[in-house]
């Protein structure tokens, strides 16, 4: 029942938990700036985007890091036909084991180092945003894109946004008209705009960057 969902957290704020919070925060962005409207009307309705939280999410977005979705999507598929998506699996396994499931050298470390890092899972859905960013970058792998997709994504939260996304820089070049892709510090100032809706506006950014560039931004 829609009484039953979750949509805030004390200390955590607004939960993006079905279809309806999108919509929700669609339509806010849409009233705010027409050229989110005309962005929905080329993208059609926006996907929930939610994943469970965890290891193996975790483990999943540092596979992700500088490769293309199509690549990204072969390895982890590799890695869980391994069963190599747990932390235990992880220590356990070799690295060739992991270089066959199609990890580079740097990455097998970083999946190590996620495995060591023992991360409480559970006390990050509830914390604040700045508080799982923080925790979730000390891990070596881990940088500020990784954790934002996955306090996006995961833990379902309604105002972060991944300022240095190439596919959102490029998405927002093209929606706003501006002379060049925005860097991330730019991107971070055009999104205090978007707030309280910033992962809707990411959203919109991702599928307006398929319709636009015929080809996916994120997996």
């Amino acid at each position: 029942m829609a009484s039953e969902v979750q949509t805030f957290l004390p200390g955590a704020g607004r939960i993006i938990q079905c279809d309806a919070c999108v919509s929700e925060g669609a339509a806010w962005l849409a009233a705010q700036d027409s050229r989110f409207a005309r962005a929905l009307e080329l993208t059609g309705a926006l996907p929930l985007r939610r994943r469970p939280d965890g290891f193996a999410e975790l483990l999943s977005a540092i596979v992700s890091q500088q490769v293309s979705v199509a690549s990204a999507n072969a390895i982890w598929t590799r890695m869980k036909e391994a069963e190599l998506t747990g932390p235990r699996k992880i220590l356990a396994a070799t690295d060739d084991d992991l270089r066959a499931a199609g990890l580079s050298r740097q990455k097998i470390r970083y999946a190590r180092a996620l495995a060591d890092a023992r991360i409480d899972f559970k006390a990050l859905r509830g914390a604040p945003d700045a508080e799982v960013l923080a925790t979730l970058v000390q891990v070596p792998g881990i940088g500020l894109w990784t954790a934002e997709i996955y306090a996006m994504f995961s833990l379902g939260r309604a105002d972060v946004f991944a300022h240095g996304d190439l596919a959102l820089q490029e998405a927002a070049r093209v929606l706003f008209e501006l002379p060049a892709r925005p860097k991330e510090r730019e991107m971070r100032q055009m999104a205090e705009a978007w707030s309280p809706w910033r992962s809707v506006a990411a959203r919109i950014l991702w599928a307006y960057y398929r319709v636009a560039k015929d080809r996916e931004g994120i997996r």
